[in-house]
């Protein structure tokens, strides 16, 4: 089948099925042009947990899909690429965590929503980055162990500091991997560019920014936003929305490295079978899928 036919069939099949297709933002063009919604991991969460489908495909990575199974343990979720997961959530494990907390034991546990459900299941409270500085905001504690994203915890340390932020040594491979001198390098090219990055970027480069904020955060800002150019210092699959939204502005990529090789992992093809065969689903132990979700149920609270 040509690409025409299989979003042709995709369709009939979502029908079929009673399923909805979630995107996240980083998916290629073609996924998120298939999907019923595009959004970031805190979006996603909510619109999974209130959606009456039977079925919900999920093109993102392992975690993602394991946050919306934890929400909605009745709906059959699939992963369309089964080996899609996210380097940084495999930097922290429930064990290691345990261990990590008995060196903290007054400490509240933030947790980022880029983990497993085993590690929510440890965790007091998520957080994505749309929302991790109200919700590190909202609790009483002094002390927080932030897990797994160093650079994201640093930058929640720098606008809440009454908190004792306790970092764990995580990080994203895409975004962490980006230095201050390209900012220099693109910032000379584009001086009337306004630099909008992620905050899983390391310290120097979010300092750098005149914005900083997670995706769907980074996509509202430049569409309020009267400047006519801007600078992304996130994964490229962002400028999908952000390039059909604003037509009339230009777009450029930080650096060449924004790229999510797990993220990207998912095409047509993977979309079709996933409807098709019903396949990959996610299946998570009871006993951890109640205590992740108490941690998820807290975050989305607030």
């Amino acid at each position: 089948m040509d690409k025409n036919q299989i979003k042709e069939e995709i369709i009939k099949l979502k029908k079929q099925r009673d399923a909805v297709i979630v995107a996240h933002n980083y998916q290629v063009d073609d996924v998120q042009e298939v999907s019923d919604v595009i959004g970031d991991s805190l979006a996603l969460s909510k619109y999974c947990a209130n959606n009456s489908k039977k079925v919900i495909l999920f093109c993102g990575v392992d975690f993602m899909a394991e946050s919306a199974k934890i929400l909605s343990p009745e709906k059959k979720v699939l992963l369309p690429e089964k080996d899609a997961g996210c380097p940084m959530a495999d930097m922290v494990t429930a064990e290691a965590l345990r261990e990590e907390k008995k060196k903290h034991p007054g400490a509240v546990v933030v947790c980022y929503i880029n983990s497993s459900a085993h590690v929510k299941a440890e965790s007091d409270i998520c957080c994505t980055s749309s929302n991790a500085i109200d919700v590190v905001k909202s609790i009483k504690e002094k002390d927080i162990l932030f897990v797994p994203d160093q650079n994201l915890g640093s930058y929640v340390a720098k606008m809440v500091p009454e908190k004792n932020i306790i970092l764990w040594k995580g990080f994203c491979i895409t975004h962490h991997r980006v230095k201050v001198e390209e900012v220099s390098k693109v910032r000379e090219l584009h001086p009337d560019a306004l630099l909008l990055v992620h905050p899983e970027c390391q310290k120097d480069v979010v300092d750098a920014a005149d914005f900083v904020g997670s995706t769907k955060q980074i996509i509202d800002y430049a569409k309020s936003s009267s400047n006519q150019k801007y600078i992304i210092g996130t994964e490229m699959g962002v400028l999908y929305k952000l390039k059909r939204d604003n037509p009339d502005k230009t777009f450029y990529l930080l650096s060449p490295g924004l790229i999510c090789p797990n993220m990207k992992k998912t095409s047509l093809n993977s979309v079709y079978n996933a409807l098709n065969e019903m396949k990959y689903e996610i299946n998570l132990d009871e006993e951890v899928r109640i205590k992740a979700k108490r941690s998820l149920d807290r975050m989305l609270q607030i």
